[in-house]
C-alpha cells in the first residue's frame, strides 16, 4: 500500500537525518579542537570578511546554544553561537565565514535569498497551523463521516508544499553561502591546504542537513497524501 510504503519512506529519512546531524556535531567537535591561523576567532572572520567585501552596515554578535549561528536579513546580523563566537577553531572561522556569506548575498541581492526571506512569514504561518488542518480534515472525514469538510485537509497540504517549498529554496541559500565562504577563506590565504579541506568538510556536512530537511518535507507530504487515497 501506499501509504505503509511511505510511512516507511519517512521513518528512513528520520533515521538518515539524525545519523547526518551526529556527523555533524562530530566533525564540528573535531574540527574545534584544530587552531585557526593567526588564533583569530569566530568574530574576527566574521568582521574580516565583512571589510572585505564592502559591507560596513552588518553588526556581529552571538547567541546561545551551539550550531545555532545564523543571519538575520531584517535586522542585518550575523549571529553567532557562544561555541564560535569566541572560538580560534577551524570549525569557528568556517561557521562563522559561512554566515558572512549569507550577508554578502544580501548585499548584492541574491535573488533565491531575497525569495526565502519573502517566504518566511507564510512558512512560519504554515509550519504552525498545517497539522491542525491535517488532521482536523482527516477526523471529519473518516471518524465524522462528514466528507463535504475534507477541503480542510487540503487546506493543510497546501501548507506543507509551501514549508517544502521554503525548504527547497533553502538549498542553494546554503551551497552559495558556503561556496563564497570557502573561496574568500583560500583566496585571502588565511588557511593551509589541510585547513581548506577541514573547513569544507564542516561545511559540507552542515549543508547537507538542509537536504535532509528538504527531502523530509517533501516525504510529509507524500506520506499525508496516502489519506486521501485510502478507501
Amino acid at each position: 500500500m501506499i501509504w505503509n510504503d511511505s510511512f516507511i519512506l519517512l521513518i528512513a529519512v528520520g533515521v538518515i537525518g539524525m545519523i547526518v546531524q551526529m556527523k555533524l556535531q562530530s566533525v564540528f567537535s573535531k574540527y574545534s579542537k584544530v587552531r585557526f591561523t593567526d588564533g583569530m576567532t569566530g568574530k574576527d572572520v566574521a568582521e574580516k570578511m565583512l571589510r572585505d567585501n564592502g559591507i560596513y552596515d552588518v553588526k556581529v554578535t552571538h547567541v546561545a546554544g551551539r550550531l545555532t549561528d545564523h543571519y538575520n536579513p531584517a535586522t542585518k546580523i550575523v549571529n553567532l553561537s557562544d561555541s564560535v563566537y569566541n572560538s580560534n577553531s577551524v570549525a569557528a572561522a568556517a561557521v562563522a565565514a559561512h554566515e558572512c556569506g549569507h550577508a554578502v548575498q544580501h548585499a548584492v541581492g541574491y535573488a533565491p535569498l531575497k525569495l526565502r526571506s519573502a517566504l518566511v512569514p507564510i512558512t512560519q504561518f504554515s509550519s504552525q497551523w498545517a497539522f491542525l488542518f491535517l488532521f482536523g480534515g482527516i477526523a471529519l472525514m473518516y471518524w465524522a463521516n462528514i466528507p463535504e469538510l475534507f477541503w480542510i485537509f487540503w487546506v493543510g497540504i497546501g501548507m506543507l508544499v509551501v514549508a517544502a517549498l521554503f525548504s527547497i529554496i533553502t538549498l542553494p541559500v546554503e551551497y552559495n553561502a558556503s561556496r563564497r565562504a570557502l573561496a574568500w577563506l583560500e583566496n585571502q590565504h588565511l588557511v593551509t591546504r589541510e585547513q581548506q579541506g577541514q573547513a569544507k568538510e564542516a561545511l559540507m556536512w552542515a549543508a547537507r542537513t538542509y537536504l535532509v530537511a528538504a527531502i523530509s518535507a517533501i516525504t510529509m507530504i507524500i506520506y499525508y497524501l496516502g489519506f486521501a487515497r485510502r478507501d
